[in-house]
């Protein structure tokens, strides 16, 4: 498990707001209770609670992949009207605890989707959704145009004791 910090901030935000997903045009998610995860200098993902997902358009893959900051995810391909996507959706079942708000969420690949903020058309979201993530990217110049994103943990040494040993990282395995 690697911990957030500065470097690779995570940030975790409840949506104030509905979200709708739409697959091929059709309603595939409705819920006001999504949580949006800013990661570094990704894109925002939002994560919806299965309960306000329609499962059975859902089948579960045997894809599993590892994020070093979030823990296991398992995939779901998607289905509807004849279309398929593999490996559209996935879930952290049992994120890290930094992330733990995630946990048994699922959350959908942009490209696949379209999703509606607040009443917002798919095409006014998506804009909306790039500009929150430049605003907060490196330009190149070494300055982004809003404070980086605050991560929501701490680093191993910010509330080190003060008896903590001179090498924090002693005995952990690291280099």
């Amino acid at each position: 498990m690697t911990v957030p910090d500065q470097t690779h901030p995570i940030r975790i935000a409840r949506h104030p707001g509905r979200v709708r997903v739409l697959f091929e045009g059709h309603e595939i998610a409705d819920s006001d209770d999504v949580v949006t995860l800013y990661e570094h200098d990704y894109p925002p993902v939002r994560y919806f609670p299965r309960d306000d997902v329609r499962m059975a358009f859902l089948h579960r893959t045997n894809k599993v992949s590892h994020c070093p900051y979030k823990g296991d995810a398992a995939y779901f391909t998607i289905g509807r009207d004849g279309v398929i996507v593999e490996n559209a959706v996935w879930s952290y079942e049992d994120p890290f605890p930094a992330v733990g708000e995630i946990g048994a969420r699922v959350a959908f690949y942009p490209e696949h989707v379209e999703f509606q903020l607040d009443g917002l058309t798919p095409a006014e979201t998506a804009r909306r959704d790039i500009d929150e993530a430049v605003r907060h990217t490196d330009s190149g110049a070494g300055t982004s145009q809003a404070e980086p994103w605050a991560p929501t943990v701490d680093r191993p040494g910010d509330t080190a004791a003060a008896d903590a040993p001179s090498r924090p990282y002693e005995g952990t395995g690291s280099i």
